[in-house]
């Protein structure tokens, strides 16, 4: 390829998703922009992912209440997630998020 032809954006950015050595573009696309339609609008409305990093997907929570509702609900949601975006995730890690 000659040093003067447009490489696709799309290119780029997998090449350096690659070089921090993290999820790849189809992970990170998949988990975040399909999340409510892998775990429904009502736990979309209280919990985002914040993170997908070697298989560990955080999430964060905005009660107490539902920490514990994501983790009972983790192996549901990594099925979900597998099956709407082909992502596996190995482990849901929770965090309530506490605004400052």
């Amino acid at each position: 390829m000659n040093d003067r032809e447009p490489i696709p954006i799309s290119a780029s950015l997998d090449e350096v998703v690659r070089s921090l050595r993290g999820p790849g573009r189809h992970e990170v696309g998949g988990v975040f922009g399909r999340w409510e339609e892998a775990v429904g609008a009502q736990v979309a409305a209280h919990a985002r992912p914040v993170r997908l990093d070697a298989g560990v997907l955080v999430v964060e929570v905005d009660e107490p209440a539902w920490a514990t509702q994501i983790t009972l609900l983790s192996n549901t949601i990594r099925e979900r997630l597998l099956t709407v975006t082909g992502v596996e995730v190995d482990r849901v890690d929770v965090r309530v998020f506490r605004p400052r």
